[in-house]
């Protein structure tokens, strides 16, 4: 029986009555991750960018658990959507306990073919909507004294590997730097600040890949398999609970043993 199950069958409050958003919601890890943070008792708030239809299909699944949830559109690179997101949640109910800045592009491409367009909307997207949701949110952790803040990095932060874009290895290793760094000056205020670098898992961000590239790639593994969604939302969840209330400023690393640090 997997650990997330085991607490279902306890009928232990994991994350009962708290609030979390999960930026980057509609697919991929974040879907899973909203998923997950209802089956464990948490009011959902679905942040999203562009697919209407598979965030609404993911609302009706949330809810249909019984949980409420919210949905929210917009660009969180831009500063004032990401205070519409904060605002809003708030509005709805009344705190924000948890905060998942997942959303995230990838781009392989080498170094001399990336425009500066294409370096800007790499540290946008990845990057600088992580400092705008955590600057919106942290004012009102700071207020109840409380906060779990988790930001997606990545493997390539660390090893900078071939087949990562040098602006998305910038940018992830720069959500590294961010966190602990953040993690450090608001550990007095009760709130944590900790990162998940994973690596080759189960998502249209890997699908790029040809068979033959995937397949060179799987054998670099030493589990010599890719990772699936929930062994990084079971992992989002526990940052999120109170059992990690003593780590801060970690980087977590789901890989496969691709990297070891």
């Amino acid at each position: 029986m997997d650990y997330i199950n085991y607490f279902k069958d306890m009928h232990t409050p994991f994350l009962e009555g708290k609030v979390a958003i999960i930026t980057g919601a509609s697919r991929g890890i974040g879907r899973e991750a909203a998923e997950l943070m209802a089956e464990l008792g948490a009011k959902v708030v679905i942040s999203y960018a562009r697919n209407d239809e598979l965030a609404k299909e993911l609302y009706d699944i949330v809810t249909q658990k019984g949980q409420q949830a919210l949905l929210f559109k917009g660009d969180l690179a831009q500063y004032e959507e990401a205070k519409q997101l904060i605002e809003k949640t708030i509005g709805k109910f009344g705190k924000i306990d948890i905060l998942i800045n997942n959303a995230g592009i990838t781009d392989p491409r080498f170094f001399l073919e990336l425009s500066e367009e294409d370096w800007d909307r790499m540290m946008d997207t990845n990057l600088k909507s992580i400092y705008n949701c955590c600057k919106h949110v942290v004012p009102y952790m700071m207020k109840q004294g409380y906060g779990k803040i988790i930001n997606m990095s990545s493997v390539v932060a660390k090893s900078g590997s071939i087949g990562a874009g040098a602006h998305y290895c910038a940018a992830k290793a720069g959500v590294i730097g961010f966190t602990k760094a953040l993690a450090n000056q608001l550990a007095p205020h009760g709130i944590t600040v900790n990162s998940i670098a994973p690596a080759m898992i189960d998502t249209e961000m890997i699908r790029w890949r040809t068979p033959e590239q995937m397949k060179e790639h799987v054998e670099l593994i030493p589990l010599k398999r890719i990772g699936l969604c929930s062994e990084v939302t079971q992992a989002i969840a526990f940052l999120s609970s109170k059992f990690a209330d003593f780590i801060t400023g970690y980087c977590m690393d789901i890989n496969g043993g691709l990297y070891m640090d």
